[in-house]
């Protein structure tokens, strides 16, 4: 069982950063598929960001050149760091892991990821 605990949410103006935390109660550096999602109320969950086992990323198109993700192995830690935000972006934003790797298939929205965080909330004032 794989426990993973968000943090680093908050509110922002518009174009401000932040960077989002995650730690797994795991060993991330090649055993798990991790990513980042986000929901808004009355919106199907959306992937964001995902890094396989190899440290490919993967990125929704929304995000790319704005939002990073990375990994700490050592740690067993996920980031996500998110610059020039958007009101768009304001979600709450959940960390996930699955032994399997599914960039591609997440943001396609063809698989998901079995484990998650209880979400950490991200909202962005214009």
């Amino acid at each position: 069982q794989v426990q993973l605990v968000e943090s680093g949410g908050g509110s922002v103006q518009a174009g401000g950063s932040l960077r989002l935390s995650c730690t797994v109660s795991a060993d991330t550096s090649n055993t798990y598929c991790m990513g980042w999602s986000r929901q808004v109320p009355g919106k199907e969950r959306e992937g964001v960001a995902i890094i396989e086992k190899d440290g490919s990323t993967y990125y929704a198109d929304s995000v790319k050149g704005r939002f990073t993700i990375s990994k700490d192995g050592a740690k067993n830690i996920l980031y996500l760091e998110m610059n020039n935000l958007k009101p768009e972006d304001s979600a709450m934003y959940y960390c996930a892991a699955d032994r399997a790797d599914m960039g591609a298939l997440v943001l396609a929205g063809l698989a998901d990821f079995g484990y998650w965080g209880q979400g950490t909330q991200v909202t962005v004032s214009s």
